[in-house]
């Protein structure tokens, strides 16, 4: 698995149509920050924040995570996805 892997599953995961629980999301989302960004590196939002902050938290637990074993699990999870939905 690589980067074309990699980039085909941003693709897909932009293309999936069935329901997606906001956790699953959170999770796709903070392994995709953390392969192509690496450790969390900017400041908690606020609280009150709530959108914010889950997003931040979700990111904020992979520190320490590499970006290519963070890239093979959000290749993993949107295949895991797409099966969900049948494609």
């Amino acid at each position: 698995m690589g980067q074309v892997e990699f980039e085909l599953a941003c693709a897909a995961v932009k293309e999936l149509k069935g329901p997606v629980s906001d956790q699953e999301k959170l999770l796709v989302y903070s392994f995709y920050k953390q392969a192509t960004q690496g450790d969390c590196n900017i400041p908690a939002p606020p609280s009150t924040d709530v959108k914010a902050k889950a997003k931040w938290e979700a990111w904020n637990e992979n520190k320490g995570m590499t970006k290519l074993d963070a890239m093979r699990i959000y290749i993993a999870k949107v295949e895991e996805l797409k099966k969900k939905e049948g494609g």
